[in-house]
């Protein structure tokens, strides 16, 4: 399931990332969806669902990792960033949950 996470990760936007973290990440997402899962229910029986939802907290946990929570605007003439902390939906990890 890792290695399909992976593709996932690495098609929605985190192309060019180690792969040695990456691997860790999607590892790990699947570990943390895995324990939230109902008794008797695997990761294949929830078919696209999960995969879907690891490859989003492995995105979000690596875009929280390169300082990029919160940006919600970037501009490359005079070089502006805006930052704002709420009015979102919610990070991909909380959605994936």
């Amino acid at each position: 399931m890792t290695e399909q996470v992976m593709e996932l990760v690495q098609t929605l936007g985190g192309a060019g990332q180690n792969e040695d973290v990456l691997r860790m990440l999607c590892a790990n997402a699947c570990r943390a969806l895995d324990r939230r899962l109902k008794d008797g229910l695997t990761a294949e029986d929830c078919q696209g669902a999960f995969p879907l939802a690891a490859a989003w907290l492995a995105m979000d946990w690596l875009r929280c990792g390169q300082g990029l929570e919160g940006i919600t605007a970037l501009s490359a003439g005079d070089i502006s960033v805006r930052r704002e902390g709420g009015g979102d939906s919610g990070t991909l990890s909380q959605r994936a949950f």
